[in-house]
């Protein structure tokens, strides 16, 4: 085969993986409108040792992507959810904070996502303190409230505000939105961040909506 017909195979490749890259590119843009629940596990010195991150698309809160690191040396202290830190076999990434924060960093940025959500996302939020340049929202303002929680019964206690007086924990909020009377939280940060991000898909409401659950 001749120098010009390689020359010419060479570019119409090139062109390809150039479109390619393009596509890759414009699909990240496209989906700019997403964010990422987080949940974390501490150990016995209220350490992080363990995050999770189930990243969404803000449309419709499915599920597309999941992360999930555990840190040493701080799961080495043991916490109270030790034993589930590989729950059914699931895998984290091991690593040392700093280098894992860089990383988690590098993907949400990557992805264009600047709103990250937490139940109880104050917790969460003044753990990771990397993390405080992203806009933090606090799924339990909405869930916890009659007018924005449509499964909350009748008959449930609540405030003139119309905040549950009891039972608004994730379990119980996930019982009544799911009718799945037998769940239970795992206490393992990536399991439950998907179970949080699932709150949020079940509550039906727009992120918009959750405007008035920022917290920083």
């Amino acid at each position: 085969m001749s120098n010009i017909s390689l020359d010419f195979l060479n570019m119409i490749k090139e062109q390809s993986v150039a479109a390619s890259r393009k596509e890759e590119i414009h699909s990240f843009s496209s989906l700019s409108d997403m964010i990422a629940v987080i949940d974390t596990e501490t150990n016995w010195h209220d350490e992080v040792m363990s995050i999770g991150l189930a990243v969404a698309d803000a449309e419709n809160f499915k599920c597309i992507d999941k992360r999930y690191y555990v840190f040493e040396p701080e799961c080495l202290i043991g916490g109270i959810y030790s034993n589930v830190l590989e729950y059914r076999g699931t895998k984290g990434i091991y690593s040392e904070r700093g280098r894992a924060m860089r990383e988690i960093i590098a993907f949400l940025r990557e992805r264009n996502i600047t709103k990250l959500m937490a139940y109880n996302a104050k917790f969460d939020c003044s753990h990771l303190p990397e993390l405080g340049d992203f806009e933090w929202y606090d799924i339990m303002r909405l869930a916890a409230y009659r007018q924005y929680n449509h499964a909350i019964p009748d008959d449930a206690q609540c405030c003139k505000t119309g905040r549950l007086k009891i039972n608004y924990g994730v379990e119980p909020i996930m019982r009544m939105l799911s009718g799945e009377k037998n769940y239970r939280e795992i206490h393992n940060a990536i399991y439950d961040a998907v179970d949080e991000l699932r709150i949020v898909e079940l509550l039906g409401h727009s992120l918009e909506k959750y405007d008035c659950a920022k917290i920083n």
